[in-house]
Formats: C-alpha cells, sequence, structure tokens
C-alpha cells in the first residue's frame, strides 16, 4: 500500500499527488514511469514520473481525469493509499553533453516535460520551455516549468493568455530567428509531437520524443506498446518511452494508440 501524502488540483481536468514510495524516489531518474493499481478490482495504468524527492522518499504523479481509472484515483485524498504503485520503469533520459535545448510540451504533456527541463537544467543545458494548452483555464505548472527553464513560453490555441499559436508556431519562430538546438524534447499528443518531429528534421535537430501506446504490464513481455522506429520493433516500456522522432512510423503509431476506442468509449458509457 502506498500513501497519498499530498494532493493538488491543477486544473479543473489534472491532479497532481505526492506518493510515498521511498525506493522508487530512490532510484527515479527524469522520462521513467510507474504502474499502478487503485485497488483490487482496478486495471493498471501507467503514468510517467513528474518529480521525485530520494530523501523524503516522495514521488510526483500527475495524470488527466480522463478514463474510468483516473476518474477513481482523483477520489482519493490525502491520507488514502494506492494498492500497488511498481517502479521505476522504462529508460532514463540521456541529458549529458548538449548545450543548447528546447522542450516543448503539449497539455498534460507539460507534466513530463517539466523533469525533462529539470534534467536538462540541472545538467548544465540552456533550456528554452515551450509550453501550449488549448486556453488560459487550463495553464499549469507556470511556476514549476520557469524555475527549469532560461526562458519560458506559454502559448495557448485560442490566444486567451496573449500568446495565440500551437507549439510548433513559437519553435519555428525561434528556429528562423536564428536559435541554434543541439536537442529539441517534444510531450504531448501524437499530432503535436509528429508536427514537431517534422519541424526539427526540416533544420537536422536531434529530436526526442516521450511515446504514450497501450500499455498492459510494462516489462516487455505483452507486446502491447510496440512501435515501429527506424524499421524495428521496439517496445515503448523497455526500450523507451523516449524514441528519435524522426525514426517513428508515425502513421502505425497513431492508428495503433485509436484502435480501442470504441471499447473506452462504451466503457465510459457504462460507468455513468
Amino acid at each position: 500500500m502506498f500513501k497519498i501524502v499530498h494532493k493538488r488540483v491543477l486544473n479543473p481536468l489534472v491532479t497532481w499527488m505526492e506518493i510515498e514510495a521511498p525506493l522508487i524516489a530512490r532510484k527515479a531518474k527524469a522520462g521513467q514511469f510507474i504502474i499502478l493499481r487503485v485497488n483490487e478490482s482496478g486495471e493498471r495504468i501507467p503514468l510517467t514520473i513528474a518529480g521525485y524527492d530520494a530523501e523524503k522518499g516522495l514521488v510526483t504523479i500527475i495524470f488527466q481525469k480522463v478514463g474510468g481509472t483516473t476518474k477513481l484515483l482523483d477520489t482519493l485524498e490525502e491520507g488514502d493509499f494506492i494498492l500497488d504503485f511498481v517502479g521505476p520503469l522504462g529508460r532514463a533520459s540521456e541529458v549529458e553533453g548538449y548545450s543548447r535545448a528546447a522542450v516543448v510540451g503539449g497539455g498534460v504533456g507539460c507534466a513530463i516535460a517539466y523533469p525533462e527541463a529539470r534534467a536538462l537544467y540541472d545538467a548544465g543545458a540552456h533550456v528554452d520551455m515551450i509550453a501550449g494548452f488549448r486556453n488560459a483555464d487550463i495553464l499549469m505548472l507556470e511556476e514549476e516549468m520557469a524555475s527549469v527553464s532560461d526562458r519560458l513560453f506559454m502559448m495557448t490555441d485560442d490566444g486567451s493568455n496573449g500568446n495565440k499559436g500551437f507549439v510548433t508556431v513559437k519553435l519555428k519562430e525561434l528556429l528562423e530567428a536564428g536559435e541554434k538546438y543541439d536537442l529539441v524534447v517534444a510531450i504531448g499528443p501524437l499530432p503535436m509531437m509528429r508536427a514537431v518531429s517534422e519541424l526539427t528534421k526540416v533544420y537536422g535537430i536531434k529530436t526526442l520524443v516521450s511515446m504514450n501506446p497501450i500499455m498492459i504490464d510494462g516489462t516487455g513481455m505483452c507486446g502491447g506498446c510496440r512501435l515501429t522506429v527506424g524499421g524495428e520493433v521496439k517496445f515503448a516500456c523497455v526500450d523507451g518511452p523516449e524514441f528519435d522522432a524522426h525514426l517513428i512510423d508515425w502513421d502505425e503509431a497513431m492508428k495503433r494508440l485509436s484502435q480501442y476506442k470504441r471499447e473506452e468509449k462504451n466503457c465510459r458509457l457504462m460507468r455513468q
């Protein structure tokens, strides 16, 4: 059993929690994830580690309330317990050796982009961070992201915060102004990561993305999280979740992520 120590609402759809998990906190690195199960009858879901404190033994998760499990998780409060909390899983981000990096986050993907930016920043890189949201009402983590970047650009699709445009608009603007990045990291919805990849490919900039395919066991045995990268089959849980964006078969990845849409819709209807 794993105790919820702190809980905070980041916006109407997204919740932040700190979980007491000292063994995981001691080994966790940016880019890795955990798999949790709320109770005995619950499903297993992966969530990226959004932060960790080895001294306090705490692991931070940030999740969007979109499915039955995340909605159930959100009903728990400080002092409650999660049944299973397993990790750290996946390969840690490689952050050494970069001098100038751009970290791009889209929506709840900013929760994953934030520790990536922090790891690069702590490793000595100059970090520009671009965070995109649909509108100003769902902005989150602005203070946290600003603390781990040299420049932070908060973008909204509708311009309700004064900065209108997709994250790719701001990234292209920076590149056209002469910014020279040796790494771009993009984390968010697949269409956003694909768009960033297509843009950076033109400039020949190494680009990494954190993939979120359907995942069950998290150890490479089920094969559910497979991707085609550079013409080879990879498993996001053990070979990733970060991959070279320019080598990913994006069409295949997007088809696989949507293959259970009908079942997911039926499940939501049954829970209503």
